[in-house]
């Protein structure tokens, strides 16, 4: 056990947020902390830093946090640089303050050698050495190059001063130093806000090789679940152990939920049953013993709890146009978008009922594009042109975020003031489709959460009822739950949709074609994400076929035998079978590939099979304890799954080279 909370209660003033909580981090293990927003997760994590302490410590002997020696925990919090002046370099050069001391003491121990001083040096020298490989002392600046790079940083910004970079930029150079510290234990805190598509898959690497702890607190599902060992959740103040990724968390929670009602029903009956017998023969003499014996049952018996449903509280709001656009709601010829200068040329048509999602990495023209097509934005070149009855409503997600508001001006307030003409009633009802009822349209705009300002911009959009809904970011601050609302209702919108988005299951969910900006090009694939990923691999393996010795119209002048693959050489491509067509026929060629994917296909499917059956296992409600078997389990379903990637990729490789050749 490497950090353990026990029985931890976590107060501000009056309010409890934490209670009876007992956490446990174990080995190597990547946790993810879930729940709606305002439950205490980030207070968790302020729990496990230190930044706040149990308010029960003093007064119960059992509870505690105990950890194996000690850790170096490391969080991403409070970003703060207070030297405006100094470079990026020289700021992320801290983290290596050890190993520049290292570096020091080692030069002074070989100038005392070389002035004849004791020889016993040789063995401190040793030790900094062996010090200096534990720290990556010698490959410190390529690691701190590599990662500057990865969040999209250009290497001569390293002498840029931290003045000069914009508060998600410091956010991300905060995070670099962490990353590059190597904590023990690692605190992130919705790690993947604003990071772009490539960054976060990067990121996601990174992590699942990171030989020690992490806890990660976020919204991003598809993130959670390519990383993640065990889910923690927080619900009615108490906290929660599933072993597994998010998508395990959700079954397991929906299958415990759904056993713990079918039995909390039977005792229900069982219990109505033996009322009803004692209050039929409690004043018969002769039922005397019998009364009293189904009395003392009922009392003896141990009471299940009546279950209390999800915590799925989320807008409900489901806005139809107020007209129906033409068919071509939106065209692009061209279009030149940016600022000073042109950042990306565009060019797509987006029709009645598609969903586009707008996606690449950060600073190549997303939002600059939604800027232009609203207006804020002059085109650089090129035309646009949106359809006839087109009326377009528009999500800014800086906007959302702005404070300049009023924060003394109250939710309804600020609502109202945008739509004068409605009633009380009617603002009170928009407001409340999107959770602001009650009291909480009284809440003041300065104590509103991220969360709850986008909800806010959203309702305000929507009041409009466009039939073409221009997206900009519409996740950012929200949590699980209010995604999955926002996706429900984009799927049931009759409209039309544009959206940047950097939440990959949020796009696979509402997205039935895709924008990609890429490498300066942008690219429209017509087919949702699944599709596009597909259709992605194809072409990078058909390119890789391309680019291999002999490949690409260059014959391969070998005569004799046959050339073999190399080593752990994949598939062969078309190209090189084509090489060595003085050997082997083309209708040979086809049937050896129709069988080799054949073959594919079954082992896919009996991976498959057995990755399902070990699911089942895993949600036996008699094993929720058994954390070993749990993760033996896991191991054998990390071990399928990894099985079922490789077999992917061979059926893709020879599913291309079947398509070559026909």
């Amino acid at each position: 056990m490497r950090y353990q909370i026990s029985h931890a209660l976590v107060q501000y003033g009056a309010d409890t947020i934490l209670e009876d909580v007992n956490f446990e981090i174990r080995d190597n293990e990547k946790i993810a902390v879930v729940g709606r927003n305002g439950c205490g997760k980030t207070t968790l994590l302020k729990l496990i830093n230190g930044d706040i302490h149990m308010n029960n410590l003093d007064s119960d002997e059992s509870c505690g946090i105990t950890m194996a020696g000690k850790q170096r925990i490391g969080f991403l919090h409070q970003i703060s640089f207070p030297d405006g002046e100094i470079t990026a370099e020289n700021e992320i050069r801290k983290v290596f303050a050890s190993i520049f001391a290292c570096e020091t003491r080692m030069k002074e121990i070989e100038q005392e050698l070389q002035a004849g001083q004791d020889k016993s040096l040789f063995h401190e020298y040793d030790m900094l050495q062996k010090r200096m490989e534990s720290l990556g002392g010698y490959t410190w600046r390529q690691d701190m190059e590599i990662m500057f790079q990865k969040f999209g940083f250009a290497l001569k910004d390293l002498e840029r001063p931290m003045g000069s970079f914009s508060g998600g930029q410091q956010t991300k150079v905060a995070f670099i130093k962490l990353l590059l510290s190597r904590p023990d234990i690692m605190l992130l805190d919705e790690p993947t806000n604003h990071l772009d598509l490539p960054t976060i898959e990067w990121l996601e690497g990174y992590l699942k090789k990171y030989d020690k702890c992490v806890v990660i607190v976020s919204h991003d599902r598809m993130f959670l679940d390519r990383i993640i060992d065990v889910t923690y959740e927080i619900e009615y103040h108490r906290i929660r152990r599933y072993p597994g990724n998010y998508s395990a968390f959700t079954e397991q929670k929906a299958a415990a939920l759904a056993k713990q009602e079918k039995d909390y029903e039977a005792q229900q009956k069982e219990i109505q049953r033996l009322t009803e017998w004692i209050e039929k023969w409690k004043n018969t003499p002769s039922k005397v013993a019998a009364t009293h014996s189904k009395r003392m049952a009922i009392e003896h018996m141990v009471k299940i709890e009546k279950p209390r449903r999800f915590d799925t509280r989320a807008f409900h709001a489901l806005f139809q146009p107020r007209i129906e656009s033409y068919t071509e709601t939106l065209t692009a010829k061209n279009l030149g978008i940016g600022y000073d200068r042109e950042l990306s040329k565009v060019s797509f048509t987006l029709r009645k009922g598609e969903r586009l999602a707008i996606i690449g990495e950060n600073g190549i023209g997303k939002s600059t594009l939604l800027k232009t097509l609203t207006g804020s934005l002059q085109p650089l070149g090129g035309t646009f042109a949106f359809g006839t009855n087109v009326e377009w409503g528009y999500f800014d997600q800086q906007a959302a975020m702005e404070t300049h508001v009023n924060p003394e001006q109250t939710v309804l307030e600020n609502f109202w003031e945008e739509y004068p003409r409605l009633q009380r009633e009617q603002v009170r009802g928009a407001l409340g489709s999107f959770l602001f009822s009650g009291e909480d349209v009284e809440k003041k705009m300065g104590q509103l959460s991220g969360g709850e300002r986008v909800r806010l911009a959203l309702c305000k959009m929507f009041q409009t009822r466009p039939n073409l809904l221009i997206l900009d970011e519409p996740t950012n601050h929200m949590d699980i739950v209010g995604k999955e609302a926002l996706e429900q209702m984009l799927g049931a919108f009759s409209g039309t949709v544009l959206f940047v988005s950097h939440d990959r299951y949020f796009i696979r969910q509402v997205a039935t074609g895709i924008l990609e900006f890429e490498r300066g090009q942008v690219t429209q694939y017509p087919y949702p994400y699944e599709d596009y990923l597909h259709e992605k691999q194809k072409r990078e393996a058909l390119m890789r076929g391309k680019d291999a010795p002999g490949g690409g119209g260059q014959r391969n002048e070998t005569k004799g035998a046959a050339a073999r693959p190399e080593a752990g050489q994949s598939n062969p491509t078309l190209a090189d079978v084509f090489d060595k067509k003085t050997y082997y026929s083309p209708g040979k060629i086809k049937s050896r590939l129709t069988r080799q994917r054949e073959k594919y296909e079954t082992q896919l499917e009996q991976s498959e099979q057995r990755a399902a059956e070990i699911k089942l296992q895993m949600l036996d409600p008699g094993l929720a304890s058994d954390y070993e078997k749990l993760m033996e389990l896991q191991e054998q379903l990390d071990a399928e799954e990894t099985s079922q990637e490789s077999l992917l990729e061979r059926l893709l490789e020879t599913e291309t080279a079947l398509e070559e050749l026909e």
